[in-house]
């Protein structure tokens, strides 16, 4: 299986874990997520009392020049380590 086909199933997993993972989890899917499908963080930082999009534009800027490929790795290995700890409905 292909790193984009292993991407795409992970991202797919991801949508059906039992349960919700920790806001630390769920931001690192996202920034890795962010990173692998459009790059480099290429939006404003949001305003002080958007702390969810704070967050959320931090964790992404913060993987600023990794490479397309190794951020679909750090998903998928993300996302299986999440599926083997909460399970899939």
């Amino acid at each position: 299986m292909s790193l984009q086909e292993q991407f795409d199933k992970a991202a797919e997993d991801v949508k059906n874990l039992k349960s919700s993972p920790s806001d630390a989890d769920l931001l690192e899917l996202y920034a890795n997520f962010k990173q692998a499908t459009v790059g480099d963080c290429n939006t404003d930082k949001p305003g002080f009392l958007d702390f969810k999009g704070k967050a959320k534009w931090e964790a992404w800027n913060a993987k600023k020049g990794v490479t397309k490929d190794a951020a679909m790795e750090a998903y998928v290995q993300k996302a299986n380590s999440l599926i083997e700890s909460i399970g899939l409905k």
